[in-house]
């Protein structure tokens, strides 16, 4: 610190409060955490962003204590530890929860700083990745106060900040209440395997509630959000959630003013992978593997996926072509055949707000049975959840490229790509592997419905249903409907990726003239 003749003591008073907010919860606590493994929350910050670029902001919050002439005696931190640096040299908010002030409860943070960072994202439009380690609220806050309120705080821009810029949640520890919000209201959300959990309220909550007792981890952990979707996805370290986030931020601009970054690659446009022409097999009755195509369409190593486990008969990716960030989906015939569930409607409609809002165009590879049927499924609202999706579609205003690969059957093979679109010129961009069939139902439930007398009068019912299916196989051939350019083209499969980047080229170039917020935020 350099000297002062004037106000010395006020600098010298300064670097003892800076001393107290670098102490956080004290040698101890942060021995005890340190026992168990973790990172410690300006650890954390370190570890996340590129060396040396943090600048903290409110350093200096937290609750005072003086002796009885009005000097400081000693300071209790904020729990929050707030402020800018870069991640890939690119500007970023950063708030990390500091768990070893009284558990990082709101008792002992000044919530002002956590609203601050989001505004400060909001107002000069980057990104924010929050790293939330908090046992919530508290009740002993009522004393402090003096008074109870109504939830919320004012000037938060919650859903306004997701039609603007990235914003990453990590679940680091025990995430309840408003510490769930700040992790799952967010673009892209991370937990822990086995050390962290989010949920509404605690094990102490629900007991009193509804009189159960469970524990942290089953009421809120990795087995539960792994298909709940409030959490995308989960990574064994923290060092392995780090790295999630920053390659989450690698496909998005810092805000919705911004084209999504293009990359340099040494992947030529014009590969060509031979063995796709065989990736469907004839048989219909065989999957496919949905991950090694899209892994040979675009650039190599480019396919980052989120959700893989919730509504897993769809499958979502940020990916490139030629270097140009898109948003990738593609029906997974593993899980439930690829029909579209209620969970996978979810998923699609969260996905396509995302790409939309960040102006990614949409790559769909299609195989879809149609939208998943049966009484849990009609139970579980599963036609209004395609609804919204199909709206979400209908909605966007970045280029689509369909590609039919196989299936692609009634309400859910209609939302292939937009048709209408939110101007009314939506262009059916769309093509058709040889594999393709397609239709308002498929061809075998079809025949068993409308030929049921005929087939149960037949001396032979199944060589006369297979004999109508073969029929009708013929008249739903691609190439019939390409006749009558119901689809631009079918492909070789082989040729596909240089399509998409021939594509990909047009498709940015249309975006760059369409930059700015959406409409609606994220739903």
């Amino acid at each position: 610190m350099n000297a002062s003749k004037e106000w010395g003591q006020e600098l010298a008073e300064l670097e003892v409060r800076r001393g107290f907010a670098a102490q956080m919860g004290g040698p101890e606590a942060i021995a005890k955490w340190q026992a168990v493994g973790r990172l410690n929350a300006r650890e954390r910050v370190d570890a996340l962003v590129d060396a040396g670029s943090f600048r903290e902001m409110g350093a200096l919050a937290g609750k005072g204590r003086y002796h009885a002439d009005g000097t400081l005696d000693a300071v209790t931190p904020s729990t929050q530890v707030m402020g800018l640096a870069e991640i890939d040299r690119r500007s970023v908010v950063v708030i990390s929860d500091d768990f070893t002030i009284r558990g990082g409860s709101s008792e002992a943070a000044v919530a002002e700083k956590w609203v601050y960072a989001d505004r400060y994202a909001y107002e000069y439009r980057k990104p924010i990745v929050r790293m939330v380690d908090t046992a919530g609220g508290s009740v002993k806050l009522l004393k402090q106060t003096g008074h109870t309120k109504i939830p919320g705080y004012a000037f938060l821009p919650g859903a306004q900040l997701l039609g603007r810029s990235p914003v990453v949640g990590i679940a680091m520890g025990a995430c309840a209440g408003l510490g769930a919000i700040r992790s799952a209201q967010a673009h892209f959300s991370i937990m822990l395997k086995g050390k962290s959990q989010v949920f509404a309220g605690g094990p102490p909550v629900v007991k009193q509630a509804l009189g159960h007792d469970i524990d942290k981890e089953s009421l809120g952990g990795y087995e539960v959000h792994r298909v709940s979707g409030v959490v995308h996805n989960a990574a064994d370290t923290e060092a392995e959630a780090f790295a999630l986030a920053r390659r989450f931020l690698s496909y998005l601009p810092a805000n919705v003013w911004e084209a999504p970054p293009r990359t340099p690659g040494d992947d030529p446009a014009e590969r060509a992978d031979a063995w796709l022409n065989d990736a469907i097999p004839r048989d219909r009755r065989k999957i496919f593997a949905p991950r090694k195509i899209v892994a040979a369409l675009f650039d190599r190593e480019s396919a980052f996926e989120m959700q893989p486990h919730f509504g897993a008969s769809l499958l979502t990716f940020f990916a490139r072509l030629n270097g140009i960030p898109v948003g990738v989906m593609i029906n997974n015939p593993v899980v439930m055949g690829g029909a579209l569930t209620r969970a996978a409607s979810l998923k699609m409609e969260r996905f396509v707000d995302l790409c939309d809002t960040f102006h990614l165009p949409i790559v769909n590879l299609v195989d879809q049975p149609g939208t998943m049927t049966g009484l849990e499924a009609e139970r579980d609202g599963t036609m209004y959840a395609t609804l919204r999706a199909g709206a979400a579609i209908e909605q966007s205003s970045v280029p689509w490229c369909a590609i039919v690969l196989r299936r692609c059957f009634g309400l859910a093979g209609a939302m292939l790509s937009p048709k209408f679109g939110p101007g009314g010129t939506a262009l059916p961009h769309r093509f058709a592997w040889p594999s393709a069939r397609w239709g308002s139902i498929p061809i075998e439930g079809g025949v068993a419905a409308a030929y049921r007398r005929e087939i149960e009068a037949s001396p032979d019912p199944i060589a006369t249903r297979s004999g109508l299916e073969d029929e009708y196989h013929q008249l739903s051939s691609p190439f019939r409907t390409a006749e009558r350019f119901g689809i631009v083209d079918v492909i070789e499969p082989a040729s596909t990726r240089p399509l998409l980047c021939r594509w990909a080229e047009d498709a940015r170039a249309l975006t760059l003239h369409a930059l700015g917020p959406r409409p609606r935020t994220m739903r």
